[in-house]
């Protein structure tokens, strides 16, 4: 739960990773610091850019710099813990937005790193499941990576923590490799069950939101805070294609047995994992309106909004 913010200090955020996610994160950022002027200074962690990568880099690097965000480099694949500490340790709060894109080990480096700076504020890549009730050995092995993480934190009382639970990125529950929502085919797919949920948020919400859980007070610490943009079944996804596409479409249940059966035949798909994932019924969804953006009363985009929005 929220705790009563120490003596107020010149709090500096470093970011690591400026993609979807990131680029997020620091806009919302930025927008709160142009109306709060002096109430923090933001960097970004970026790999150094690769030879021959000239115009694109600097002219992201310096669009960074005008929106008043200092660029670090170092690339968080390569460098050790003790190089990646030495930058973490010239900041109060650490946000990492680098997901499992970053390689196995990636996220246990990150935090390890974080301890060893002794930042006072750690937020891990975490924007995801509910991985305490997953538990270990689920169908994707990059989540036990993700509890190892919790136990690094959870074990220690230096570096004080906060774990941003999003569910599902929203695009992502319409991703065709996905296979869900197969708009050529006209057919929604359920995991598991036409009842099963699914929580979901946008990237753009979720930088919102964390950048609002970043500066609230009193300050969490050392707990985990739920988002949710939305919170539906795959029969409401299926109804909500039907409204967007003016059009009924095709429902096909694929069941956890055939999921299994799928994983078991292709079991380095990175897809099949996902969806013997979003087959569960517990983890992956949390009721929306216990969720942190609705008890702060910030508004979140639908999947039925983000439908209208990207599928029209």
């Amino acid at each position: 739960m929220p705790a009563t913010p120490p003596a107020a200090d010149s709090l500096s955020i470093l970011v690591i990773g400026a993609g979807e996610l990131g680029s997020s994160v620091l806009s919302a950022l930025t927008r709160h610091l142009a109306l709060h002027p002096g109430a923090a200074r933001v960097a970004v962690l970026l790999r150094q850019p690769a030879a021959g990568a000239g115009l694109v880099s600097n002219a992201r690097s310096r669009e960074l710099t005008e929106a008043g965000i200092t660029v670090e480099h170092a690339d968080v694949a390569t460098a050790s813990v003790a190089e990646l500490a030495a930058v973490m340790g010239r900041y109060h709060t650490v946000i990492s937005c680098v997901g499992f894109a970053a390689g196995s080990g990636t996220q246990r480096k990150l935090a390890e790193s974080a301890l060893a700076a002794g930042v006072s504020r750690f937020f891990p890549w975490q924007f995801g499941v509910d991985y305490d009730e997953i538990g270990r050995g689920s169908a994707q092995p990059l989540f036990d990576e993700q509890l190892d993480v919790r136990d690094l934190l959870r074990n220690q009382d230096t570096t004080e923590w906060v774990i941003v639970s999003t569910g599902m990125f929203t695009s992502f529950l319409f991703e065709p490799e996905f296979g869900v929502v197969d708009l050529p085919a006209n057919t929604v797919h359920a995991l598991g069950s036409w009842d099963n949920r699914v929580t979901l948020t946008t990237p753009e919400d979720i930088g919102v939101l964390t950048a609002d859980i970043v500066f609230a007070e009193p300050r969490f610490r050392n707990t985990v805070v739920y988002l949710a943009g939305d919170t539906i079944s795959y029969r409401e996804l299926a109804e909500i294609v039907d409204r967007v596409r003016g059009t009924a479409v095709t429902r096909i249940l694929w069941t956890t047995d055939y999921l299994a059966d799928q994983l078991g035949q292709h079991p380095e798909d990175t897809m099949s994992k996902y969806r013997a994932v979003f087959a569960r019924t517990n983890g992956v969804a949390w009721p929306k309106d216990q969720a942190y953006n609705v008890v702060r009363g910030i508004s979140t985009t639908t999947a039925e909004e983000w439908a209208r929005a990207n599928l029209v």
